[in-house]
């Protein structure tokens, strides 16, 4: 009776080093590349700053839909930063297929997810995405630029002109943190649950899964876009998913059929487009993702050679192990861990401090908001640009770790301050309660 006890006992444990295992042979492979393309996102940030962007998105024609994905693709913008700055965008005058072309194109992919592509799923992904990623945009541009070419230009809000906190401040100092720490814990989230998913399907799902029950490579895709349409995954997330479905068995253009559906849509997403610009824009923007992801998917499945991405599953791993070092892997796993742990403390240090909201009050001296759905440094920027459009305010100092909007001026109209929030997809929980009546 104890061996049997043992026995049972034995199995849960083989299965739990199993996947702890997958865990750590995923973060040695992936660590050093997203270290490197963490560092990339914190060069562009330095010298691509957002107003340098926004001149470009101007025009309902092909030319702002074709700036819009060119400019979208390399920006290290997580699935939650680019859809305010998507929507304040078209606020300040971006025609809807600009908008579309930016919001499909820039979640997709980014100098971050495409070195880490390269780590886990070789050069012919990490050459198709970013190429993807623009034709997808640009269809999506051009298809609402049709079939909204009657309507009127949407009014532009008032400029607060190109502010950067590059202009402060020692700009390594700047790069490190927005690299290590603002875009870090953007995405961060999401990139552990892409790890903890890709070990659990590599323990549970069977090596013949979809050889057995989706041979049929076109019902697979779709399969794959009804389960990822809904998802929020971030695009650096979904690639070990993405490679361990390959590895299961699953054909090349349904992996990329995850990899564009995944980070591009989820239910927030839609909910967020259908109320800042309108719901007609966002069945076209789902029906652009789905049709551009089942083009490119068959494409790929029937006119791009085989052996590409068999010698992709099976012999990457032993090629990456001659490209780096153990040493390297290990150490900079090390780092990320490092670096993640440091962004969790601070969140967690700041957000405890976090006080009960009273009722919503007349103010007008400064005033100190709580704004719902902020969680990154784009978010910070897209809500101090919004508010400082609202008469009477001066100045807007924004923190995404606690949620907190400090507005300086006279004579604040809340009702104003509440719709210039939630109209680019935040949520305005009320007045904190040391704000100066």
């Amino acid at each position: 009776m104890l061996l049997g006890r043992v026995h049972y006992f034995c199995i849960p444990m083989r299965w739990i080093e199993t996947y702890f295992s997958e865990i750590y042979r995923l973060s040695l492979e992936m660590s050093p590349w997203l270290l490197l393309g963490f560092t990339f996102a914190g060069l562009l940030h330095i010298f691509m700053p957002g107003g340098s962007v926004r001149k470009y998105m101007g025009g309902r024609n092909l030319k702002s839909v074709v700036y819009a994905a060119l400019l979208g693709v390399p920006l290290p913008l997580c699935s939650c930063g680019v859809i305010p700055t998507g929507i304040s965008f078209h606020k300040e005058g971006a025609s809807k297929g600009a908008t579309v072309s930016f919001l499909i194109s820039t979640p997709q992919t980014g100098v971050d997810s495409i070195l880490a592509t390269y780590s886990m799923m070789g050069l012919p992904f990490a050459i198709l995405r970013p190429v993807v990623a623009f034709c997808s945009g640009i269809f999506g541009g051009l298809l609402t630029n049709l079939t909204t070419k009657n309507e009127a230009d949407p009014p532009v809000s008032r400029g607060v002109g190109n502010e950067s906190e590059i202009g402060s401040g020692n700009k390594l100092r700047i790069m490190l943190r927005y690299a290590f720490l603002d875009f870090l814990m953007d995405i961060a989230d999401w990139l552990l649950i892409g790890f903890a998913v890709a070990a659990l399907i590599s323990l549970l799902l069977p090596d013949n899964f979809f050889t057995m029950y989706l041979s049929n490579q076109f019902l697979s895709m779709l399969v794959v876009l009804v389960a990822a349409i809904p998802l929020y995954v971030c695009a650096t997330g979904s690639i070990p998913i993405a490679a361990v479905l390959m590895m299961k068995g699953l054909s090349p253009g349904a992996a990329l059929v995850f990899l564009m559906a995944g980070p591009a849509t989820n239910i927030a997403t839609m909910a967020i487009i259908g109320k800042a610009i309108d719901k007609k824009t966002v069945g076209i923007y789902i029906l652009s993702i789905s049709v551009s992801a089942l083009f490119f998917g068959w494409l790929i499945n029937n006119f791009l050679p085989a052996e590409w991405f068999v010698m992709m599953s099976h012999q990457h791993g032993r090629h990456e192990h001659e490209l780096l070092p153990h040493w390297v892997q290990l150490a900079s796993t090390v780092l990320l861990l490092m670096l993640l742990i440091n962004g969790y403390v601070r969140k967690f240090v700041r957000f405890k401090h976090l006080k009960p909201l009273p009722d919503m009050t007349q103010y007008t001296k400064n005033l100190k908001i709580s704004v719902g759905g902020m969680t990154c440094n784009h978010c910070k920027m897209s809500v101090e640009k919004n508010l400082k459009s609202v008469t009477g305010i001066k100045s807007v100092t924004a923190n995404p770790d606690t949620g907190d909007v400090l507005i300086e001026g006279s004579e604040f109209d809340l009702e104003k301050i509440k719709s210039a929030i939630e109209d680019i997809g935040y949520d305005f929980k009320g007045v904190r309660e040391d704000s100066e009546k």
